[in-house]
């Protein structure tokens, strides 16, 4: 299995609540960060992406299953990898850690969206031969 994509996140005060832990939706901010490094360092910035094939891509469905939590000034690493890319969508799954020790996992189903009306749309048969080698086979 390859090694997955990570992105380093830091905790700050506007992160936590009142006792210092990661507040929980600021979990869905780390993992789209990650997401969104994820597919700039594929060369698949969404500025990009919006202006040259027309597309976006959304969060469709995301299921999160909290383990641990992050705390204050905790150094973490939000990591990505795919697991399906389909004719319309992707299927991912992530995590955020803390010195290997797994806080939360996600997994997220994006689809893929006409910037100009934000319907459903094919990926771009370019953009689909660069995700499917990344696919991840059980």
């Amino acid at each position: 299995m390859a090694e997955p994509f990570r992105w380093p996140a830091r905790v700050y005060w506007e992160d936590t609540d009142a006792g210092g832990v990661v507040y929980h939706a600021r979990y869905l901010a780390f993992l789209e960060r990650a997401r969104s490094e994820w597919m700039r360092a594929l060369g698949l910035g969404q500025e990009a992406l919006r202006r040259e094939h027309d597309l976006v891509f959304a969060v469709h469905a995301m299921d999160l299953r909290f383990h641990a939590p992050a705390r204050l000034d905790d150094q973490l690493a939000v990591s990505v990898r795919l697991l399906e890319c389909g004719g319309a969508s992707l299927a991912l799954a992530q995590q955020v850690e803390r010195a290997g020790q797994a806080l939360v996992a996600a997994g997220v189903r994006i689809a893929a969206l006409r910037a100009s009306s934000f319907r459903p749309c094919p990926i771009p048969r370019p953009l689909r031969a660069l995700l499917q080698p990344l696919v991840e086979t059980p």
